[in-house]
């Protein structure tokens, strides 16, 4: 059999008691990494985390958007595992989608706390432990193919994740020359909880029927999909790939 892809890795996954966050967990766990499971409540996180294998897991119960918790995530993962080489920054959140002038001023704030700070956050805290480390890392953020095609009622969603789409590609020149790898994946809409908001606040057959028809393979994207993509993107296989934004979207950005 071949060799784990992380084997003696150790990640820390945002957002990662749920939805793609556990799907990645439980990818690259099998893969060989060991994972801090970071979410903001602890229930699906300890639940996630007692169902694979013992050693494997540590749960941090901790807000993204708290630059405090970043440097109390670090310090877990270390004293826990021994270290980091990877960060995948999932957590993330979604306006019920609608008239763009409409949308509270506090769910913009929201998407912008949530979805893009913590790009911030997490390199102010792991840019230079890796440098003093000296081994380089990865990050791989999450973005979404609306980042490229937004679409009308979804605009502030879009906006926060073209962010993230813009961060990533601007870290990843910045700091190449210390071996740090930055690269995003830009799913579609995806078989997670954000589908009702992303609906307009119900998850319906006819709902769905929308944004299938505009999807060339013919489904959403499921958990699995984007955790075969984070795994790839963290691994030494694309240890010649950094400022990629992987659309991970059944042919959406085609359409």
């Amino acid at each position: 059999m071949p060799e784990p892809r992380l084997k003696d890795k150790v990640a820390i996954i945002t957002g990662g008691g749920s939805g793609f966050g556990a799907g990645i967990v439980r990818k690259i766990v099998d893969e060989g990494c060991k994972v801090l499971i970071w979410d903001l409540v602890s229930l699906p996180s300890t639940q996630l985390s007692s169902s694979l294998p013992s050693g494997s897991t540590s749960v941090f119960i901790g807000d993204v958007s708290n630059p405090s918790h970043w440097k109390d995530a670090l310090a877990t993962a270390i004293r826990e595992f021994g270290g980091v080489d990877i960060v995948v920054n999932n957590a993330g959140v979604v306006h019920v989608s609608g008239p763009s002038e409409e949308v509270a001023e506090e769910e913009v704030d929201r998407m912008w706390r949530v979805n893009v700070k913590p790009i911030y956050h997490s390199a102010k805290v792991m840019v230079p432990y890796w440098r003093e480390r000296g081994r380089g890392g990865v990050v791989v953020n999450l973005s979404s193919i609306s980042a490229p095609r937004p679409r009308p009622g979804l605009v502030w969603y879009a906006a926060s994740k073209g962010a993230v789409t813009a961060a990533t590609r601007g870290l990843a020149a910045e700091y190449a020359k210390d071996r740090i790898r930055y690269c995003c994946i830009q799913p579609v809409l995806g078989e997670t909880a954000m589908v009702a908001p992303v609906l307009g606040g119900v998850d319906t057959p006819e709902g769905r029927a929308g944004p299938l028809a505009g999807i060339p393979l013919g489904r959403l994207s499921t958990p699995q999909d984007i955790a075969n993509s984070a795994c790839f993107l963290a691994s030494d296989e694309a240890a010649f790939l950094t400022g990629v934004c992987l659309d991970v979207d059944g042919g959406r950005s085609l359409m």
